[in-house]
């Protein structure tokens, strides 16, 4: 794709985000695959901090999806009501919860397919499941990797399947597993929105981006 940036320079810059931490992880509590599921699906417009707090005392007494049902919607949209969209998402996880225990014998799939079929699991959703529990190279686009995809030229695109698929194509192979979450990173606490933290950056010398910002 035109404008990305070469070979070379996109090595050296997930070079200097593997040397600051060399194993990120997502930041979003949970205790199998199952809660990471449900973690994941309740983020939608939210964030990992607020779905955290809500998710605390859940994930305590629910670890599976028959305990989910168990637990019903009304419990469930009293531990999570301070989540944006939390009585549809609600009723997204005991759809998902019910499909589970009907179809897959509780056990959370681990095709793409399979997860994006479940209420309220898009394929962002289950590419974050995919990496983080299965350790498989998927991409998951959200708001902070298609604008550092964009601005620094790693993966530029003008959609997020766009942006997945540049990721795909322009990092090597040896980062790809942990390439989401170093971008994910990076745009969380130093390319900001609004407020780049340019001055700062460990791979300022390598991005292209105008610092609107100094």
């Amino acid at each position: 794709m035109a404008n990305t940036l070469d070979y070379h320079t996109i090595r050296e810059i997930f070079t200097r985000f593997q040397d600051v931490e060399a194993h990120p992880i997502g930041e979003l509590d949970h205790t199998n695959v199952y809660t990471l599921l449900v973690a994941v699906a309740l983020s939608a417009q939210a964030t990992d901090a607020g779905v955290n707090k809500a998710t605390k005392s859940l994930f305590e007494i629910v670890e599976t999806p028959q305990q989910m049902l168990d637990l019903g919607l009304d419990g469930l949209m009293e531990h999570i009501k301070s989540i944006g969209l939390f009585r549809q998402k609600a009723k997204n996880v005991i759809r998902l919860s019910q499909i589970l225990v009907d179809e897959y014998h509780g056990v959370v799939p681990n095709s793409r397919t399979a997860l994006q079929s479940l209420p309220g699991v898009g394929r962002k959703t289950a590419n974050v499941v995919l990496n983080m529990w299965w350790n498989y190279p998927a991409q998951a686009v959200d708001t902070h990797i298609f604008r550092v995809g964009n601005r620094t030229r790693i993966a530029p695109g003008k959609t997020v399947d766009a942006v997945e698929r540049a990721i795909e194509d322009n990092i090597p192979v040896d980062f790809q597993q942990h390439a989401h979450h170093w971008i994910i990173l990076h745009g969380r606490y130093h390319c900001k929105a609004r407020k780049p933290l340019c001055k700062t950056c460990i791979i300022r010398d390598l991005c292209p981006y105008e610092e609107k910002n100094l």
